[in-house]
């Protein structure tokens, strides 16, 4: 059993951290006073990107190997829609930083799946630019 210095011994720390326990949703949340410093932000991790990201690669490998000759072909396989594949499939051009950015959670707030899909670059200066 170890023994503990007494409170007013010159060896002792104490550190008072103020926050208090919320359940949020099923979890439990811990919320700091207002007063407290902010803590950096942790990255969000857009799931939906990030599994479109996985589809697409998996797709172009799927076309570059043969085992479905056309974009129809394996869209009629996944059973989705072939324009679905096709504006899937872009992704796969995107810069390597930017992919990885994504991955991280580090990518900027308004690169969505949905504006990433409608809007397309090309050129990865311009991609990064947007």
């Amino acid at each position: 059993m170890s023994k503990l210095a007494p409170a007013h011994s010159d060896e002792v720390v104490r550190v008072r951290v103020p926050f208090s326990i919320r359940k949020h949703g099923g979890r439990k949340l811990v919320v700091v006073p207002a007063s407290a410093a902010a803590a950096p932000a942790r990255p969000r991790v857009d799931n939906a990107m990030v599994k479109a990201l996985a589809r697409a690669f998996r797709w172009r490998k799927l076309l570059e190997t043969e085992v479905y000759g056309t974009i129809e072909e394996l869209a009629a396989a996944e059973k989705i829609n072939a324009s679905y594949v096709s504006r899937v499939l872009r992704m796969t051009l995107l810069a390597p930083d930017i992919v990885e950015a994504i991955l991280d959670g580090r990518h900027a707030p308004g690169l969505t799946l949905a504006n990433t899909m409608k809007h397309f670059l090309v050129l990865w200066n311009e991609q990064r630019r947007r």
